[in-house]
């Protein structure tokens, strides 16, 4: 069984859900989940298109990096985890999150020390939604140690829509570190970076609990506007 659909990571009905999304993915299995084309979930075009391509957001807060812009295969294959369940899809783009990582943490410059990586919380109601934590799916292909180190101090908005300032102060001091960080060197995870406000507000949540934050990394990144 995949690592990504162990049944711990899953709620009480899991195992019901499990099967319901391994249902699903047969299903999907003949339509491109990045076109639309018959035959397979994912064709060679699209699977080329989330081919890493590393993104540098820019923050004042804390470094971040993604591995593919989110557009065309990227978003397309994204939003048929997120919203159809098809967890299937996450190996293809584990690539993009190692690249990202790469390219944070190593280079010609002596590498960053990575002790744990953090992914960002999901909410309640996602989780219900889903059944399952995707930045911690796609943590784990990191093989780095994971650490759950955040949550949420109140019930946030969904941050879909919301402008660069509006997602800054609908999350500010929404998380709070769970774990003291006693020094240790983290990386936060998630899927997608769109302001950079989910991340910024993880570094300083970690921070103020002792932790030592690397950076940020993600799957993809929205291209900024303006």
């Amino acid at each position: 069984m995949p690592r990504e659909m162990s049944s711990a990571l899953l709620p009480a009905d899991g195992v019901v859900r499990r099967l319901l999304r391994e249902v699903a993915d047969f299903a999907f299995a003949s339509v491109c989940a990045g076109c639309g084309a018959a035959g397979t979930a994912l064709c060679g075009s699209c699977a080329v298109g989330l081919a890493p391509s590393v993104v540098r957001p820019r923050s004042e807060v804390v470094a971040l990096r993604a591995g593919l812009v989110f557009d065309s295969a990227a978003a397309a294959v994204l939003r048929a985890v997120k919203e159809d369940g098809q967890t299937s899809l996450i190996r293809s783009l584990r690539p993009a999150l190692d690249a990202a990582v790469d390219d944070l943490c190593g280079g010609p410059s002596p590498p960053h020390r990575i002790d744990v990586v953090v992914p960002v919380p999901t909410t309640r109601a996602a989780f219900r939604r889903r059944g399952f934590r995707l930045p911690e799916l796609l943590a784990r292909g990191t093989g780095i140690p994971i650490l759950r180190a955040l949550s949420y101090t109140r019930r946030v908005r969904d941050q879909r829509g919301l402008g660069v300032q509006e997602r800054r102060s609908n999350l500010a001091g929404g998380l709070v570190a769970t774990r003291a960080g006693g020094g240790r060197a983290a990386l936060i995870v998630d899927d997608v970076i769109t302001t950079g406000a989910t991340c910024e507000e993880a570094a300083r949540a970690l921070r103020s609990a002792g932790f030592l934050v690397v950076g940020a990394v993600a799957v993809a990144a929205t291209r900024r506007r303006g």
